[in-house]
């Protein structure tokens, strides 16, 4: 049987983002930081280290050193992740103005597919910004109703870890720390606009703790 330190460190491994949302129990274990002392020789074994976002509270393994070949893998993520950043940001939008919030969706933040639905499908100018965004590659809906749209856009950003069904029987999503990660790549893209794709890339591989 896996102990609680060989489960959180396959987790990071994969490239989990882990919160107090997505596994309690692997949270607390890395909020020791007897505990994650224990995990950084085998992560340095493997040329990783433990970063955090969201002022230590999601935690994520990133490259130690970084050599030519990580270079190329984070410059490539980095521009993966700049090319799905207008449909996370419509979409962040999207389901704030649905559901009259003055707040965007922060990690823990519940949101009630049902609720946002019927909110869509009463206001014509959502069901066509909906309907735009679940066209994007990322999410590559197929669907001409609301109902299939929003469902497929949801289950696109479970799959990719920006949100968690904590009950299965309830259509009742949380945001994960995966969004606190994006507001913080959002920020780093602001303040270096000058830059040309790839060179934010390269300037975020430099900074090492962002990827």
């Amino acid at each position: 049987m896996m102990t609680e330190q060989g489960r959180v460190l396959s987790a990071l491994l994969q490239g989990a983002f882990i919160c107090q949302v997505t596994d309690e129990e692997a949270w607390r274990f890395l909020k020791s930081n007897d505990n994650a002392e224990k995990l950084q020789p085998h992560l340095s074994l493997l040329n990783r280290t433990l970063s955090t976002t969201a002022e230590g509270d999601v935690f994520f393994a990133s490259y130690s050193t970084i050599g030519e070949q990580e270079r190329k893998v984070l410059t490539q993520q980095f521009q993966e992740t700049a090319s799905n950043l207008v449909p996370l940001i419509e979409w962040l939008l999207l389901v704030q103005q649905a559901n009259e919030s003055d707040m965007p969706i922060t990690m823990g933040s519940a949101i009630r597919l049902n609720e946002l639905q019927t909110s869509i499908e009463d206001t014509p100018a959502y069901s066509e910004q909906l309907e735009k965004i679940s066209r994007y590659r990322m999410f590559g809906s197929t669907s001409v109703n609301v109902d299939g749209q929003l469902k497929q856009v949801f289950k696109r950003l479970t799959e990719l870890g920006y949100l968690i069904k904590p009950n299965p029987d309830k259509q009742i999503y949380l945001g994960t720390g995966k969004i606190e990660h994006l507001y913080e790549t959002l920020r780093f893209i602001d303040e270096t606009e000058a830059l040309s794709l790839s060179e934010q890339a390269e300037a975020a591989v430099s900074q090492g703790n962002l990827i």
